[in-house]
């Protein structure tokens, strides 16, 4: 291709870069497989409650689809250094990336690709898919629900890679989707779409307390100047 830096996103770089890049090609990388085994407590959870994000670990009959992009300007890599490896917990190595439906059937080249490792502070590792997919529905950070990590995702994978086969990926997206019907969660909200059904309802308006009735004394004449005048009738006997 050429002597630019190219970076390999598979997981919300498919779908919200957030740097400047002027290509990009969708296809895959060999030696790897997506698992959700790391840990984030920056944009999909917080600390003590992380979420569930993407990863790619080695598997010699692996193939990881996704997207790369090349990347213009200087603050590109700065950022994604921050976002991958300061906040995320990542590390950097290069990959031979092959490019989709390509005429060239050898077209490739290297791209920079974040790998997190069981070393490093947010590794979760493996688990039950039933349990991983809990921890996403029950997991939110200061990017948004860890749920829409997922579900956007998999509509990437669906929609723009058809022919991708991801097990682990769209048997999550399954899981999770039961559970937001089993327990009438809003889709909309998880997806960030409308606001926390639980936010503040308006201000009550608070009305004065009635005022008590007047005391009556006994043995007065109080009573009296309460009765309201009435016309009185002559009756004949």
């Amino acid at each position: 291709m050429d002597s630019a830096l190219w970076v390999f996103g598979y997981g919300s770089l498919c779908w919200n870069p957030g740097f400047n890049y002027d290509k990009a090609y969708t296809g895959y990388v060999k030696g790897f497989t997506r698992k959700f085994w790391q840990g984030n407590t920056t944009h999909r959870g917080v600390e003590g409650q992380p979420g569930r994000v993407a990863t790619i670990v080695e598997d010699k009959e692996g193939t990881v689809w996704g997207k790369a992009f090349r990347l213009t300007g200087e603050a590109a890599l700065p950022y994604l250094d921050n976002r991958e490896c300061v906040l995320g917990g990542y590390k950097t190595q290069f990959a031979t990336f092959y490019v989709r439906n390509d005429r060239d059937e050898n077209a490739s080249f290297p791209v920079l690709i974040y790998v997190a490792r069981p070393d490093n502070r947010l590794w979760l590792g493996d688990a039950p898919l039933p349990d991983i997919a809990n921890q996403i529905i029950t997991s939110k950070g200061a990017t948004g629900h860890n749920v829409e990590y997922l579900l956007r995702l998999a509509k990437f994978m669906r929609e723009d890679i058809p022919e991708a086969e991801d097990s682990h990926l769209f048997t999550l997206e399954f899981l999770v989707m039961t559970r937001i019907k089993e327990q009438n969660l809003c889709l909309k909200y998880l997806m960030g779409e409308i606001q926390q059904a639980s936010d503040p309802p308006p201000e009550v308006i608070q009305l004065p307390e009635p005022e008590p009735a007047p005391e009556l004394r006994q043995n007065s004449f109080q009573f009296i100047t309460m009765v309201p005048p009435k016309k009185l009738r002559c009756l004949n006997i």
